[in-house]
């Protein structure tokens, strides 16, 4: 597996990760913003939105801030997400990844945004905007 050095943005809200029973239904406020993911499974139904969307009866104890890899990236292309996460796991920083079908975003809970991003740095990749 190659090493990449990456390029990230960091998204300029903060979000929410909601958790739902599976056979629940998609809120509306879930389904507007900058960056959203709703995945259903047989075990629950997952919803990362901008924390300002959510109610405040389902508001998180702890924000998320996301970072958005930039380039898309072939389906053929390994290590890519690994090369990113890979300093962020060394230096203790829990994360909760998103792909989807041009490139990938991992959110940090908002207390390890500032650790994450000197792991980022110091790994390499680059912040841009």
């Amino acid at each position: 597996m190659p090493p990449y050095k990456l390029k990230f943005t960091q998204l300029a809200n903060h979000f929410a990760v909601c958790r739902f029973s599976p056979g629940a239904g998609v809120p509306a406020w879930a389904t507007f913003g900058p960056f959203t993911s709703i995945t259903r499974t047989a075990d629950e139904l997952s919803i990362v939105c901008p924390l300002q969307n959510v109610p405040a009866e389902r508001k998180p104890e702890t924000p998320w801030t996301c970072f958005k890899l930039e380039g898309s990236f072939d389906f053929l292309q390994t290590g890519v997400l690994a090369s990113f996460i890979d300093p962020l796991a060394a230096s203790g920083v829990p994360i909760f990844a998103i792909s989807t079908y041009d490139t990938d975003y991992v959110l940090v809970r908002e207390e390890y945004a500032g650790a994450a991003m000197a792991a980022l740095q110091e790994a390499g990749h680059e912040l841009t905007g």
